[in-house]
């Protein structure tokens, strides 16, 4: 272990301890703060924040998340920084509520009952909890399996609530070579054990709005938005809150590419204002009636261009590759959408992909 110095975070009156050899996010989750947060591996910019004094060194990130231009005027990005002195950090994007409402980290066993394929390439892993027996985490929520053998980890996001009875369950894209999803093919099976860390992640339903919901999700990030809309229901069925609107956009490539159709439109039931508008990137016609659901066609930020016209009064929930989650970001900057109405997780991996 190295020294341990004090952070304190500005404008929200608030200090840990970090010590030298971890990340300040690291020091916060172990000390149960959640400060905004995606991909924890300096990729995403969730978690860019501007030091205002103090000591500091950052391990290996992309310029794309922290441009040089923003080092060098004293930008960070906190999953990637160590204090080496005590040090004062504005925090540029945060959810004073949740920074003090933290689900505390925990460490799991759980076994795999079921591996499921929903398209070619999106499979469906299910697993029963076994040490201990609940995992508690905020619906939207993700968390590190560990990759048998090995110290490492992926990232990946529950698609259940914690209410559903020691059962997990994570939408999974898999990637030839991939560290984890490559193992789906080869080596991972039912009935083999995992061990999991989490919960991770901030993409959550934020209690204190009443804005209507919009969610835009391509491929696996399906899973953190089918556990809101699962939670959602969950709400409105127990009469506990009322349920705000819900618009979800989901982009594909081609009709083989959807999956859940049924499901959502089982939700969409039980919810009082929702709908669902799966778009086809590749394709210019589709027997929607067939598969019960009403589509449209073009590129998933065309689609909710076209058909919501008042973006500026919505909260809205990112999740699927990154040129989606691009493209829909420059679509709400334009539109004037105020960036703390924006929540997104961007997926990244370990090879090379196009989309």
């Amino acid at each position: 272990m190295g020294d341990t110095h004090n952070v304190r975070f500005e404008p929200v009156d608030l200090e840990i301890e970090v010590d030298e050899d971890e990340t300040i996010l690291d020091a916060a989750f172990r000390q149960g703060v959640s400060l905004m947060h995606g991909c924890r591996e300096g990729q995403c910019s969730a978690c860019k924040s501007f030091l205002l004094d103090g000591d500091v060194q950052m391990d290996r990130y992309s310029t794309f998340a922290l441009a040089d231009y923003e080092s060098e005027e004293g930008y960070v990005l906190l999953c990637k920084t160590h204090a080496y002195s005590d040090c004062e950090i504005e925090l540029i994007n945060f959810d004073e509520d949740e920074l003090r409402n933290a689900v505390p980290l925990q460490h799991l066993r759980a076994m795999i009952v079921a591996m499921d394929d929903l398209t070619h390439d999106i499979v469906s892993v299910k697993l029963e909890l076994l040490e201990p027996a609940t995992f508690m985490f905020k619906p939207g929520q993700y968390a590190d399996l560990m990759i048998p053998g090995t110290e490492d980890h992926r990232s990946f996001s529950m698609a259940t609530t914690p209410t559903m009875a020691g059962r997990l369950e994570f939408i999974i894209k898999k990637y030839p070579g991939g560290h984890f999803s490559g193992l789906l093919e080869t080596s991972i099976e039912v009935g083999h054990e995992l061990e999991l860390n989490g919960p991770y992640g901030s993409f959550t339903i934020k209690e204190s709005s009443e804005r209507p919901i919009i969610c835009i999700g391509g491929g696996a990030g399906m899973s953190p938005i089918l556990s809101l809309l699962r939670h959602l229901s969950e709400l409105e069925a127990g009469g506990n809150a009322k349920v705000r609107p819900v618009h979800f956009y989901y982009g594909a490539r081609t009709a083989k590419d959807l999956f859940y159709l049924h499901e959502i439109k089982e939700i969409g039931n039980q919810l009082p204002d929702f709908s669902f508008v799966p778009c086809l990137s590749e394709e210019t016609s589709a027997d929607w009636e067939s598969m019960g659901v009403a589509g449209d066609f073009g590129f998933v930020t065309e689609v909710v261009e076209r058909r919501e016209a008042d973006m500026e009064a919505a909260e809205f929930y990112l999740c699927g590759p990154p040129p989606m989650v691009d493209a829909a970001m420059a679509l709400l900057d334009g539109a004037g959408v105020p960036i703390d109405q924006v929540h997104f997780d961007k997926f990244t991996t370990t090879v090379p992909q196009d989309s």
